[in-house]
Formats: C-alpha cells, sequence, structure tokens
C-alpha cells in the first residue's frame, strides 16, 4: 500500500502571550524543526514520537511511505495564519502529486489543542482538507496527543483517531502504532468502525491529569481493561484547558461494535466523583521553605515544578517568581551549589555569559516580567552579579523516556550562579523535561538537593526516579494552574471550569 503522511503540532494557549509564527515551526527547540520529504523518515524513525511509531509499524508491514511535511512548535498563543498556511499548503500540495502515484491510506500525526489566528480548529481543517482530495472512500488515520481539545470535526473526518494514554507521554510512538493497527482495521473490515463518543461538562487542571498519579493512573488502566473486555478502541483525552474556545474541554470516545458501552462506562468512571480532579498547590516561598526543610534528611533531591512557566503549556520559561523565592529563602546559602532551577530561556543573558567566559562574574537582568491574564505580570526580573559556571551550545540529545533520542536545539547556554542557586540558562526555550537538559550545562541533578523545573508534568517521566518528593508551585506565569482564573468568553454556557 502506499501510506501518504504528515504531521502538524501545536498546543495553543489562547491567553499567552506569544504567537507560533513560522519561525517558531522551524526552531527545533522544545519540537523538532519543520521537515518535508523522505528526511522525516529517517528523522522520525525510532524515535519515541506518533509518526515514529507509525513509520516503524509500516515498515514492518511493508507499506510504502509517501511523506509531505511534519511541522512542530513550542506551545504558546494562537498559530498565526501565515505559519499555518506555509504548513498546508505545501501539504496539500505534495498529497496531490501523490494522488497521480495512488493512494490508498493517510496518516496524520495531529496534535488535537491547536488555535490558529482565522480557525478554531486548525487539526479538524487539516483533516477537512485532506479528506476532500482522497474522497470519502480512502481511509484516513490520525493520533492526538493526550491534551487534544477533540472537536466533532477531528471525529468526523477520519475513518479512526487515537489518542495517548501517558502523560508525561512515554507512549507517544505507541500511540502511532496503535493508528497503523486501527488502519489495518479499517482495511480488513472495508468500513469504518463504530464510533461513540461523550464529551464532560467540566475543565480538568494540567497537573492533575499526570498518569503518574491517581486518578489519571487507575483511569487509564481501567481504559485498557475495557479495551481488552469489549475489543474496543477507546481514547480519553483531558484536554488543554487554557484555549478559550467552544469545544475546548475532555472527551472520551472509542471505536468497534461494543463502542457504546464501553465509552459510557469509561465516561462513568472519568466522571464521578469529581472531587477526584481536584488538587492542591503551593505558594512561591511556601514551596521552597518545605521542600529545604524535606532537603535536610533527603538523600535525594526534592523537585518542584514551576507549573505556570511551563513552556509546554504556553509559557515562555522566562519568569523569575521561583528564583526569587530560593533567594529569599536562602537556598543557596543552606546548600551551597545544591540548589538549581532551569530551563531559564533568556538570550541575552545566555550571550553575555558566552562574551564573559567561564569564571567571570557578570552583572545583569535575568528573566523577563510577561503580562498573564486579567491584566497581571510575572515578578520582576532578578538584578545581580552571576558567576558563569560552564558554558554549552548545539543540540541536547534527550535520553529519558519522554521525547528519547530527539534533539533539542537550544543553542548558546550557560549556568550561572547567583547566591548559592545555578541557574540553567537557554537562548533556545524549553521545557526541563529531561535531565539532559542539566547535564548539558554541568548540573548534575541527582547531586542536587532541590530542583526547580520550568515544567507541569512532563519532568515526572526522569525526575520521578531520583527525587525525594514533588512539589507543585503557583508562581505568577502565562499558563494558569487553575482554569477558574482564566478569563473565558467562548465556553459554553454549561462548561464548569473546574471538576
Amino acid at each position: 500500500m502506499n501510506i501518504f503522511i504528515a504531521g502538524f503540532q501545536h498546543e495553543t494557549n489562547t491567553f499567552a502571550p506569544s504567537p507560533a509564527d513560522w519561525a517558531a515551526f522551524n526552531s527545533g527547540a522544545a519540537m523538532p524543526a519543520f521537515v518535508r520529504g523522505a528526511e522525516m523518515v529517517e528523522r522520525f524513525s525510532g524515535k519515541n514520537m506518533p509518526i515514529g511509531g507509525f513509520i516503524d509499524a509500516a515498515r514492518e508491514e511493508g507499506w510504502k511511505l509517501l511523506p509531505s511535511v511534519w511541522a512542530g512548535a513550542a506551545p504558546s498563543a494562537h498559530v498565526t495564519q501565515d505559519a499555518f498556511e506555509r504548513i498546508t499548503g505545501p501539504m496539500i500540495e505534495d498529497l496531490k502529486a501523490a494522488m497521480e502515484l495512488g493512494v490508498d491510506a493517510v496518516y496524520l500525526d495531529l496534535h488535537g489543542a491547536a488555535v490558529a489566528e482565522h480557525i478554531d480548529d486548525p487539526e479538524g481543517e487539516v483533516i477537512a482538507m485532506v479528506r476532500a482530495i482522497v474522497g470519502p472512500a480512502t481511509p484516513i488515520v490520525a493520533s492526538l496527543d493526550l491534551h487534544a481539545n477533540v472537536t466533532q470535526g477531528m471525529l468526523d473526518g477520519p475513518d479512526a483517531i487515537v489518542a495517548y494514554r501517558t502523560y508525561p507521554h512515554v507512549d507517544m510512538a505507541d500511540t502511532g502504532r496503535l493508528a497503523a493497527e486501527l488502519l489495518k482495521r479499517r482495511i480488513a473490515r472495508g468500513s469504518r468502525e463504530v464510533i461513540h463518543m461523550r464529551r464532560l461538562p467540566f475543565l480538568l487542571p494540567l497537573n492533575v491529569q499526570s498518569t503518574m498519579i491517581e486518578p489519571a493512573a487507575s483511569v487509564y488502566d481501567y481504559l485498557r481493561d475495557l479495551d481488552t473486555r469489549y475489543g474496543t478502541v477507546l481514547s480519553f483525552a483531558p484536554g488543554f484547558p487554557a484555549a478559550d474556545f467552544p469545544e475546548c474541554g475532555p472527551v472520551v470516545w472509542g471505536y468497534g461494535d461494543a463502542a457504546l458501552e464501553a465509552v459510557e462506562a469509561l465516561y462513568a468512571r472519568v466522571d464521578q466523583p469529581r472531587s477526584q480532579w481536584r488538587l492542591d498547590f503551593f505558594e512561591p516561598r511556601e514551596a521552597v521553605e518545605l521542600a529545604l526543610n524535606l532537603a535536610e534528611k533527603a538523600d535525594r533531591p526534592v523537585v518542584i515544578a514551576d507549573t505556570q512557566d511551563n513552556p509546554g503549556a504556553g509559557g515562555d520559561s522566562n519568569t523569575t517568581g521561583m528564583l526569587h523565592a530560593l533567594l529569599a529563602e536562602d537556598a543557596g546559602k543552606r546548600f551551597p551549589g545544591q540548589i538549581a532551577l532551569g530551563l531559564m530561556h533568556d538570550a541575552a543573558a545566555a550571550a553575555a555569559a558566552h562574551a564573559a567566559g567561564v569564571g567571570a562574574e557578570i552583572e545583569i537582568d535575568l528573566g523577563t516580567q510577561v503580562p498573564t491574564w486579567g491584566g497581571q505580570h510575572s515578578d520582576v526580573p532578578v538584578h545581580g552579579k552571576f558567576k558563569v559556571l560552564a558554558l554549552a551550545d548545539g543540540p541536547v540529545t534527550i535520553l529519558g523516556p519522554m521525547m528519547h533520542g530527539v534533539k533539542m536545539q537550544v543553542g548558546k547556554s550557560a549556568c550561572l550562579e547567583i547566591e548559592g542557586v545555578r541557574v540553567a540558562v537557554s537562548t533556545g526555550k524549553s521545557q526541563m523535561l529531561d535531565r539532559e537538559l542539566y547535564r548539558f550545562v554541568g548540573i548534575e541533578p541527582e547531586q542536587m538537593k532541590l530542583l526547580v523545573n520550568k515544567s507541569s508534568v512532563h519532568f515526572r517521566a526522569d525526575f520521578t526516579p531520583i527525587a525525594h518528593r514533588i512539589l507543585i508551585a503557583k508562581a505568577p506565569g502565562p499558563m494558569a494552574a487553575d482554569p477558574s482564573e482564566l478569563p473565558f468568553t467562548r465556553l459554553p454556557a454549561d462548561m464548569a471550569l473546574q471538576p
């Protein structure tokens, strides 16, 4: 079979400060850079990415791949119309050319939580554009991120669509393989499988969606049990709760002759009791004080998630609330050289460090004050004298389970120290999802007493094995940990802003 493959990945925080323009899809920092043609196959084969899993499964089946474009950008505000058209234009051009060779099926590697300047549902639009060319009889399958805000267009357009089942997303390649399995089922059946879906009437905070903690861990175990019992392929997308458009929120769906029974059972498990989805957060200084006290007797680092500046959810990884809290609590004086924070996205600071060299002391403003929702702002930059402990440049290869094998282009970077606190500073923007993002600037995370990670959940995949305890802090930033704090204007009237 000839399988046309393409990808478009963006998670849109409509309250965030920075849009996803064409340059964002070419930076290669938090997501692989735009690629077109045969290079896509070699870049992603064997990698923990959905398209990598599909490519590997297709090769095992002997399918011929017709690669088009793959585009991904770090989560941020809206995808610009220009960027969307630069991505979909070549994709549709390639598809029309492939139709002359013969296209037996299509696989799309999508995120599911994008919002563009000019359309609410870019993924649904991509699917519709592809369907208009291949016609109603050609199978289309797709994969989605667990945080997808699944629209009716995403469910109606393809023959089958499936979402990740882990957060941190350690099963991205597995999900691509599951999409290939759904394609095989579709071909064997000769027609679409029965689909059933239910939309839940409340928003879920990102932090409580982690499948490494309850209740999500048990919910996804139950999902797998239902698939075994009913012969279905179920998905539960808890949604990305910072997108102000009518179809934001959690959705349960599934395929198979018993899809109705299985989806209703899973919906009931997610829906009740709603109190299971509530989670406590710490204020910055409160989190640091508790972490330092725990660290006194701990033989492993305490980890604090700086969740509201998570660049994996629309933040820019540049706010200073947690750094101010570390300095105010004298963290570096209690444990000199054993306190670290990262990644701090500050290209000017990284450039100053490289200009000065290792061992130099530079007086700079580190970090950025940024607007958040409701007219508020994050903390002011930290002004002071920083010692340059290490310098680095070039890509960082991820070795942990999340995005294993992917190279991140974080650019000129440095380890800066102020009052005993070490800060991993980068030019490129990426959340702290892997220990290598500390190591590349000389910080050995296992040897730290306290780590402050600019991430919400993805860090858990690589840091849980070394963590004494994990705390979640709400320092001011662009990504609201509690969706009820956001000034929504376009959600349905019956959508609750918390469980």
